[in-house]
């Protein structure tokens, strides 16, 4: 790999795991404290993560659990959680919240499987404009005679074969969340 490809191999990888991190916000069938990633608690003020003021943990396949380091958050935690889009209402006892992720329907599956091959679409759209201003960067060079035709023409071929490669790794990721989401 060239140092001119790099920087763009390096754009790619980020929309690779900028995907995953997307993908670990969908809810499968089971409980994945990642859902919570996005959503945020007024603490004082400040917006702040759920992981932040809370110990979050899965006691069992289709329950999570938040505990606040403060007891005096469990209402705002729980007023975050109702204002996100999770869907899914808090129970609290005074001293936990519990959230219980019922079994998904066949329809929302469908729904969320379609869901998972836009954001791949988009991802692999993401990597295509990235593989774009690389060509259109190397052409540039060829043009003011930084590099020649020859040099142009390998380094398309290179940047190619990167987009290829990571094309190849989102259908991947994008399979193994859909069947995710599909297993019962």
């Amino acid at each position: 790999m060239s140092e001119k490809t790099a920087v763009f191999e390096e754009k790619m990888k980020k929309t690779i795991s900028n995907l995953e991190s997307e993908y670990s916000t969908i809810r499968a069938g089971r409980a994945n404290p990642h859902v919570l990633d996005r959503i945020m608690v007024d603490y004082y003020g400040t917006p702040t993560p759920i992981n932040q003021v809370g110990n979050i943990s899965v006691p069992e396949a289709r329950l999570i659990q938040i505990q606040p380091y403060d007891a005096s958050m469990l209402k705002a935690i729980e007023k975050a959680i109702n204002t996100s889009e999770l869907g899914i209402n808090p129970n609290s006892d005074g001293r936990v919240i519990r959230l219980v992720f019922p079994e998904l329907t066949e329809e929302r599956r469908i729904a969320l499987t379609k869901e998972v091959k836009k954001k791949g679409e988009d991802a692999k759209i993401a990597l295509r404009n990235i593989r774009r201003d690389a060509i259109d960067m190397f052409k540039k060079q060829e043009k003011a005679k930084e590099i020649t035709k020859d040099d142009l023409s390998d380094l398309e071929d290179e940047i190619q074969k990167i987009t290829d490669k990571y094309t190849v790794e989102i259908d991947k990721k994008a399979e193994a969340k859909s069947k995710d989401i599909l297993s019962v």
